[in-house]
């Protein structure tokens, strides 16, 4: 499953540089794919099923406070022995998204394939 964080983020920035995969961004930032990752031209993101030029910007998931890209997070799993947002996160905000479960392997895949390794 992906992290999400709740409506009770204090916006503090603690989590965005703690993110291996750069899925963390301020609420009414613009993302993209390419963003931290080694993508290049077109992706499908495993959760959304849309394909996009991974340099075009997207809509910012929430424009008051920190958001997660869930086609990026990984739950840091291949970097760390637990989500790093989370670890960091003063008001304990940063949660299991209940909609959006994955594997440990899909996760893997998902780092794997966004960081050519």
């Amino acid at each position: 499953m992906a992290i999400m964080i709740t409506e009770e983020c204090i916006n503090c920035g603690a989590c965005e540089p703690e993110c291996p995969n750069n899925a963390i961004y301020e609420g009414g930032d613009e993302w993209r794919y390419a963003d931290g990752t080694a993508l290049k031209g077109f992706y499908t993101g495993q959760n959304s099923g849309n394909t996009v030029d991974v340099d075009t910007p997207n809509t910012p998931v929430s424009m008051d406070f920190y958001y997660i890209v869930t086609d990026k997070c990984t739950e840091c799993v291949g970097f760390h022995d637990e989500p790093q947002c989370a670890a960091v996160c003063p008001v304990d905000c940063c949660v299991d998204d209940p909609d959006y479960r994955e594997t440990i392997e899909e996760l893997l895949h998902k780092k794997e394939f966004m960081h050519l390794i």
